[in-house]
């Protein structure tokens, strides 16, 4: 896959087969988009191309874009992107200006004279142009007009998914990750740096690794015990993660602390990915240490029992 960001060095394709979206979360829904736009460019022998945008729209012009949680990072998104198998990757910078393109521009200056567009797959509920104008209804009637065809997938293969990027920020946000999961295709992950905590795991005989985001429009989801999947470097270990506050120890901060399993390397300043297989538990305040160690306890018991289920244990 060829990545372009931005359009102002793209070569005009001589037979694009195009689609455009946010995808964020590139769930089971895209990806029944994006088979079927890779099916087409197949059968018409053109060049699959998949304009997305950055920063998501809803970041510039919707009232409560403060928030909004994303899904995928940028780099997130380009990766389930590429594994698609697509063959472009167009991501355009989504600002103030571009949001003001009426539906006649974008389809004239993005999609014919800039990409080389031959046929549009859309989904049934896409919209697009300035204050989202533009629909499948808007193409089919000028599509004489603008020289590509148009495709539309129907309304009942992805609605028997269930699935939608905001079905899924809310079963992580309650720490629902089966589902999320499921709606996915995958295991939501979170990525972020080691760095130094209160190291108040250690000291309860469970050293963790405090995870810092570099992105803070990336979802975490509830506060909670989760058994996990840790990949460091190109290895992958088991693992039981806490996000919260730890009240037992009067703890102010949301923190997201992993426990990794057969584990015993100074990892600070590097690179942890965190895999939610499921969740334990919700955060509680215990009346002292002891009977928080013991619950630590039966947690690595029981992420170790759901790990090895998963044939997940390292």
């Amino acid at each position: 896959m060829q990545v372009h960001h931005g359009i102002e060095h793209f070569r005009r394709l001589s037979n694009a087969v195009v689609t455009s979206g946010t995808f964020d979360g590139v769930h089971l829904g895209h990806q029944k988009i994006l088979q079927r736009l890779i099916e087409s460019a197949r059968q018409s022998q053109g060049e699959s191309v998949v304009l997305t945008f950055w920063p998501h729209p809803r970041t510039v012009v919707a009232a409560d874009s403060a928030d909004l949680k994303l899904l995928n990072t940028l780099e997130e998104k380009i990766e389930s992107l590429a594994a698609s198998g697509i063959d472009h990757l167009v991501v355009i910078p989504f600002n103030r200006d571009f949001s003001l393109l009426t539906s006649d521009q974008f389809i004239r200056n993005i999609l014919i004279d800039t990409i080389g567009t031959k046929r549009l797959v859309i989904g049934y509920d896409h919209r697009f142009g300035r204050n989202r104008e533009g629909g499948f209804d808007y193409l089919q009637a000028h599509a004489h007009d603008y020289g590509f065809t148009v495709e539309e997938i129907p309304s009942q293969d992805v609605e028997h998914l269930a699935v939608s990027s905001t079905r899924i920020r809310q079963a992580l946000l309650t720490g629902d990750v089966s589902t999320a999961a499921n709606f996915l295709g995958r295991p939501y992950t979170l990525s972020g740096t080691v760095v130094k905590g209160r190291q108040l795991g250690r000291q309860l005989g469970y050293p963790t690794a405090n995870l810092e985001l570099p992105e803070s429009y990336k979802l975490v989801p509830a506060d909670g015990v989760y058994a996990v999947r840790v990949r460091w470097r190109n290895d992958w270990y088991g693992g039981m993660l806490s996000i919260g506050t730890n009240p037992t120890v009067e703890g102010t901060i949301r923190t997201i602390e992993v426990n990794i399993f057969d584990f015993d390397q100074e990892i600070y300043g590097e690179k942890l990915t965190l895999e939610f297989v499921a969740w334990l538990r919700g955060q509680v305040k215990y009346e002292g240490l002891e009977p928080l160690i013991t619950q630590i306890g039966q947690d690595k018991v029981d992420s170790l029992a759901i790990l090895h289920t998963h044939s997940y244990t390292k």
